[in-house]
């Protein structure tokens, strides 16, 4: 007898109980004899569909690149699910961890791989808010893309040609993965583009068939992609490699003679040329080929930084403008590199000094802390006025902070300093756009706690204006809160118990008013939370004042400052919002209309985007 072995098989999704389960080797025999052309047949048939095809049953995921920042998962199942009802099984947009806006592409899956490849063929490139959907097959595995296998790389291309267009001229040489012309920030064609086929031996195919063709007039350059660190190389080894020298700082009485004397001692000069203007005058630069790179090298090193009739040259390789751009970004990345390596924890950033401050006296400011490499006041280009910020860099870590413990908030002059470690621009934009996105985030994770406390700021003394009302008791009944409540935004203030509020406790569904002078005292509260706020005072002046009650002296000022600049509605958010910067800043934004006036315009533009996004 034959032994029985198990041969794990796959199975389609409905299986009769008559169907064998196993293959004995006798079965495998009987396999055999099938006809060798249908069995050649279905192995080409697999090897055909082999990159695309997804196994009956199984999801399949479609990449959806070149969105609009406004697409969201609605839009893209508002778009495919009216096409193919009841085939999505789940969108989601990829968006940037931090500011949780869109990178500008998305994943579809299907539950019916027939389904997505209906909607590859049919939506590829079809307009979605403004801009053409680039779709294709989802690539888990990035290895494929990374290879460079099947990928070409086209320039010199006409700038009205867009994706389609380029997916129409290529499609011809064979099964195209993907493809894209790079465009710039405005949308614009940049010139170039890709085209990744699913073998080497189509995208071969294409180089040799368009390549030095004329693309609507154009002839297009089109070859084998090629890596950045590939290109690099290739830099690298032509920088060594070159015949064609660039001469600047040239004396204007050099001509193309005296140019060519000047180099031909170093090697053969096979053409050289002084450039000039419109009447012939010199422009100060020019350009030596030489017959080889030896002699090339040799007069840049020879001939850079020789000054000649009272003027240093500069000699060099000539470069491509590109080149030069690259070489100089570099370079500034380098220089940035080190200065933020060398100048980390010891530059400070100091504002609100008074306008007669200069270099020198916020020099003498923070002198007794340690040693000051340098200190500088920022000034009006224009009339050269302080602008009221400037920075100290010590010479130690140790130094810095110990001044920004010391001087941050101390009183010089008329106003309190703010003292801080200096940021880079794009760090501080970073840090306020995190803390935005956090506030909206809690507030809209809010909207589901049936506990969640309150983010709007409520004043400790409404009565300031006979017969007002709290927010909350303009949205319905009074002393009822609205259904939709808001959670409270990182380090806010904390959250009001279910039957108290800032003016005091609740009495049969009422809020109890406040005592004109301020707070209603509470027999139970301390002492030091029974004094009263004096009236039109600056209550956060006071001695002795936790930094709770600073904080509610600094809201109930807010409040009333923000109800002549924005709606009733929104008053208790901004004030909310405000409350979370540094309490020196907010008593700096009361005593300033015009900066608490920028700060409200900025919390509004945040609260109706974020009512945008929700609508």
């Amino acid at each position: 007898r034959l032994p029985l072995i198990t041969i794990c098989i796959s199975l389609p999704d409905r299986v009769s109980l008559s169907q064998p389960l196993f293959l004995t080797m006798a079965d495998q025999a009987r396999s055999a004899a099938a006809p060798a052309a249908s069995t050649a047949a279905s192995a080409g048939a697999a090897t055909a569909a082999s990159s695309t095809t997804h196994a009956p049953g199984a999801p399949a995921s479609l990449y959806v690149g070149d969105l609009n920042q406004d697409v969201t998962e609605a839009d893209l199942y508002e778009r495919f699910n009216s096409r193919w009802p009841g085939s999505i099984a789940f969108i989601r947009v990829c968006r940037n961890a931090v500011t949780r806006r869109s990178l500008g592409y998305a994943y579809v899956n299907f539950n019916d791989p027939q389904k997505a490849e209906e909607a590859l063929n049919e939506l590829n490139f079809e307009d979605l808010r403004g801009r053409p959907m680039r779709i294709m097959w989802s690539q888990r595995d990035p290895s494929q893309r990374r290879s460079g296998v099947g990928n070409i790389f086209i320039k010199n291309l006409e700038k009205t040609i867009d994706n389609k267009e380029l997916f129409d001229t290529f499609t011809e040489f064979g099964k195209i993965l993907s493809c894209k012309v790079v465009v710039d920030a405005n949308g614009q064609s940049r010139g170039f583009g890709f085209v990744h086929y699913d073998t080497q031996a189509e995208a071969d195919l294409a180089i040799s068939k368009v390549n030095g063709m004329l693309l609507k007039n154009e002839k297009v350059y089109v070859g084998h992609f090629k890596s950045h660190k590939e290109r690099a190389t290739e830099l690298s080894a032509r920088s060594m490699d070159f015949t064609n020298v660039y001469v600047k700082n040239l004396p204007e009485s050099v001509n193309d003679e005296e140019l060519e004397a000047m180099f031909k001692v170093y090697g053969e000069v096979t053409s050289r040329r002084v450039m000039v203007d419109e009447t012939g005058k010199s422009r100060g630069f020019g350009f030596v080929n030489f017959a080889d790179s030896t002699g090339a090298r040799k007069a840049v090193e020879e001939l850079n930084d020789k000054e000649v009739q009272g003027k240093k040259l500069i000699v060099s390789r000539a470069q491509k403008k590109s080149e030069r751009v690259e070489q100089l970004r570099r370079e500034y990345e380098r220089r940035r590199a080190e200065m933020q390596t060398k100048y980390s924890g010891v530059n400070l950033y100091v504002k609100y000094f008074d306008d007669n401050v200069d270099d020198d006296k916020l020099r003498q400011m923070f002198s007794e802390f340690g040693t000051i490499i340098s200190a500088k006041v920022m000034s009006d280009p224009a009339t050269g006025a302080s602008r009221g910020f400037g920075f100290v860099c010590f010479s130690s870590t140790e130094e810095a902070t110990k001044a920004i413990n010391e001087m941050n908030g101390r009183v010089i002059g008329s106003k309190p300093l703010y003292v801080s470690m200096a940021q880079r621009r794009d760090e501080r934009r970073q840090q306020l756009v995190m803390l935005n996105e956090s506030r909206l985030t809690t507030m809209r994770m809010g909207h589901f706690g049936a506990a969640a406390p309150m983010v709007m700021y409520y004043p400790p003394a409404a009565q300031a204006v006979p017969g007002a009302r709290l927010p909350y008791q303009q949205a319905g009944r009074q002393g009822m809160p609205p259904q939709r409540m808001m959670a409270p935004m990182p380090g806010a203030m904390q959250a009001m118990p279910a039957n108290m509020a800032y003016g005091g406790p609740q009495m049969g569904g009422r809020m109890m008013a406040p005592q004109r002078g301020g707070m209603r005292a509470n027999p139970r509260a301390p002492a030091n939370m029974q004094q009263a706020a004096p009236r039109g005072g600056k209550t956060y002046g006071r001695p002795m004042q936790t930094p709770e009650e600073r904080r509610n002296a600094l809201g109930e000022q807010l409040y009333h400052r923000i109800g002549t600049m924005a709606e009733t509605d929104k008053v208790g958010k901004i004030t909310g919002m405000l409350l979370e910067m540094d309490l020196n800043e907010v008593e700096q934004l009361i005593e300033n209309p015009s900066a608490l006036r920028t700060r409200v315009d900025e919390a509004l533009r945040v609260l109706q985007e974020h009512q945008s996004k929700s609508e």
